[in-house]
């Protein structure tokens, strides 16, 4: 039967009402239901049903005592935290710098201290561009980028209120500064280089002063180049550029071919002079001592020495020559000796040990023809 239904009994509604009264709940008999049930659980007094302003909520010592125990518990808990080994903590206790903390397994004491872990081995990366004029009144369009870590991250954090934004300005400063104090072939071409370490040495100054706790590593120059409107022509000038380095380099290496041939010849031909004045006076001396020689053995035997220099010059006269021709004293006519047929006919009919002809012999044998056509020419004459 329903708690509702006619004969149902007051015992029937769950609120506690009687059963002619069929109005809503009464809210502050649950509530009052409720506490009780709270009491007997953590220990608390039962109160007076019957009166309207019963006990209220109260613990036991003993309640008290592990929810204080929890509660410390859950509060040192949250205090545990992880530094990897690419990172570092700065502590900040109640607002101010505390200590920066190491790679490790930490505890600090939560809402009292505040953690703020910061990598600093991870690079980062910057860049700016725009227009800057030269030292030579020109405008370069220009791109740069830096690559930077965190070197002190308690003055990362605290000394600079926003790091990355300072390092920004503090970028484009200085390149304003180092490409105001170039010309603009430096930074366009072969001074990029150049332009980039000055930039890098400056922006650190600069970093140093805020006290940003920022280390660059490297500064690029991604892109430099003159304006859209002057490309053309700035063109023009750089092919000019690389036509006047082709033809010194050209120059250059005809320079280099020829100029070592021709110290190579000079030298050779000091080398050739210098040893022919060597054997000239070699032979000078050689020709002095053989005369002395000579003439020591001239003395001992003068006809000897004599004839065996005649015989000397005519063999290195015959040497040099193959046809003789000889005038005989007295005679009209003219001898004629065709020599390299008679060394021809000698060497024939006699075979000497070397293959050479016995010069003496062959003197021997002029001189006997010679008597002969002379005294010929005589008895012809008389």
């Amino acid at each position: 039967m329903a708690w509702n239904e006619p004969g149902g009994g007051r015992d029937n509604d769950p609120w506690g009402g009687g059963g002619k009264n069929q109005g809503p709940p009464d809210l502050d008999e649950a509530l009052k239901k409720l506490q009780e049930r709270l009491n007997k659980i953590f220990g608390g007094g039962n109160g007076n049903r019957g009166n309207s302003g019963g006990g209220g909520f109260q613990l036991s010592p003993s309640a008290l005592v592990v929810l204080a125990v929890l509660a410390v518990s859950v509060w040192g808990l949250f205090g545990f935290y992880q530094v990897d080994q690419q990172e570092r903590a700065v502590v900040l206790r109640l607002g101010q710098y505390y200590q920066t903390v190491m790679p490790g397994l930490r505890w600090n004491p939560p809402l009292v201290d505040e953690v703020n872990v910061i990598n600093v081995t991870k690079v980062r990366a910057a860049s700016s561009r725009g227009q800057m004029l030269t030292e030579d009144e020109n405008i370069v369009d220009i791109a740069v980028s830096v690559q930077y870590t965190v070197a002190n991250p308690s003055d990362f954090l605290l000394k600079v209120k926003s790091p990355e934004l300072s390092l920004e300005h503090a970028l484009e400063s200085a390149l304003r500064h180092v490409v105001g104090s170039s010309r603009m072939d430096q930074v366009i071409t072969e001074g990029r280089e150049e332009v980039a370490r000055d930039t890098q040495e400056r922006l650190q100054a600069y970093l140093n002063t805020y006290q940003s706790g920022i280390q660059v590593a490297k500064v690029n120059i991604d892109d430099a180049q003159p304006p859209s409107q002057v490309q053309d022509a700035f063109d023009d000038v750089t092919r000019a550029k690389e036509d006047r380095e082709r033809l010194k380099n050209e120059a250059e290496a005809y320079a280099n071919g020829i100029i070592p041939e021709a110290r190579g010849k000079a030298q050779r031909q000091l080398e050739e002079a210098q040893g022919y004045k060597e054997q000239v006076i070699a032979n000078a001396q050689g020709q002095a001592q053989r005369f002395s020689q000579l003439l020591a053995e001239y003395k001992k035997a003068p006809k000897v020495t004599r004839e065996r220099l005649y015989i000397d010059a005519i063999q290195e006269v015959y040497s040099e020559s193959t046809k003789v021709m000889v005038d005989v004293e007295g005679g009209n006519n003219m001898m004629y000796l065709p020599l390299d047929k008679l060394m021809d006919s000698s060497a024939s009919a006699r075979q000497p040990r070397n293959q050479e002809v016995d010069i003496r012999e062959l003197t021997d044998k002029v001189i006997e023809q010679l008597r002969r056509d002379s005294q010929s020419t005589r008895r012809e004459g008389r």
